[in-house]
């Protein structure tokens, strides 16, 4: 695989600096029963990393100690790692939200088959990959059969109340671009997904999620391949909006990875950019227990113009119309 961190380091971003945190977004492993072609993460089945229980119990007791609002739990798959379970519950006991970043076919795992029922009575936000409506496209970008699996773990979660405004359960599509374009407008286009999933299948969720593909790891390597990294780089740069930097995720939210070490955002874990702090090149979840990270300087590099560029991107999707 082609590594893109050296054709990323050299930037002339704009220098920004943290504000109060409000978002925990925990990696608890590279692991997934998918492989699909725009994974920044690199995850796959054949992944091992997963977060220990070792650290599962930090980041509960960071969460009781800095009083973050969210915690984002990702993967890979996350809900493959054996301690999913006891971190939702430990962190829903504090009264703190949980977002869970689900694939949606791991609802039909081995050893998943009340996952959907547990996620439901803790009240755990959903996030879901759906990169299309169209069958087509899905299966091309994430393997053959997802979207037919994906379809009927949302039926699933809709029967539960997922996606009904009166249940309060949130149910959140995410849509990512088959090749190296920026998405298009959000609002159009969640509108277009609530046509097509609710008149053919009669799906209904809450938002629609609009995200930038990411010029590394998997997806950066298949542009390096094509000839297409410098052209896309082009384009997120010429797109660049300086009113999005105000709303990045990288703003009020940190990222920690399976072994606890701590970046500005996920994007920066998967490129091995870590988060500094006085002096100190990298930093572990359990040495920010005591510490407010307010106005520390954020690891910028040349991706970031993914999160800028056009309508912006973020782990909430657009951040401009």
């Amino acid at each position: 695989m082609h590594a893109t961190l050296p054709l990323l380091k050299s930037s002339d971003f704009p220098a920004m600096s943290r504000r109060r945190l409000d978002t925990l977004q925990v990696n608890l492993g590279y692991r997934c029963n998918q492989a699909c072609l725009h994974c920044h993460v690199n995850a796959g089945p054949t992944r091992t990393e997963e977060m220990t229980r070792e650290i599962v119990d930090v980041v509960i007791a960071f969460v009781r100690a800095s009083r973050v609002g969210l915690v984002d739990i990702t993967g890979g798959a996350p809900e493959l790692n054996p301690h999913f379970r006891l971190l939702v519950d430990a962190i829903r006991n504090q009264d703190v939200r949980v977002l869970d970043r689900c694939n949606l076919t791991i609802l039909e795992e081995p050893g998943q088959d009340d996952l959907a029922e547990f996620l439901a009575s803790r009240s755990v936000e959903i996030t879901a990959s759906l990169p299309c409506y169209l069958e087509e496209n899905v299966n091309r970008q994430r393997g053959a059969g997802v979207f037919d699996a994906s379809i009927r773990a949302l039926r699933k979660l809709n029967a539960l109340g997922y996606g009904r405004a009166e249940s309060g359960l949130l149910l959140n599509l995410v849509f990512n671009p088959q090749g190296p374009v920026l998405p298009p407008a959000q609002a159009s286009l969640e509108q277009a997904y609530r046509d097509e999933l609710g008149g053919r299948y009669g799906i209904v969720f809450n938002r629609l999620l609009t995200l930038a593909n990411m010029p590394i790891n998997r997806y950066g390597s298949t542009l390096v391949s094509k000839g297409q990294f410098q052209g896309y780089m082009q384009l997120l740069r010429t797109s660049f909006r300086a009113e999005n930097l105000d709303q990045v995720m990288c703003r009020s939210l940190i990222s920690v990875d399976w072994q606890g070490w701590v970046y500005d955002c996920d994007f920066n874990q998967m490129l091995g950019l870590p988060l500094a702090l006085r002096g100190r090149k990298r930093v572990r979840l359990a040495d920010l227990l005591q510490t407010d990270l307010t106005g520390n300087p954020i690891a910028v590099a040349d991706h970031c113009y993914g999160c800028t560029a056009g309508q912006g991107s973020s782990c909430g999707g657009a951040l401009s119309a």
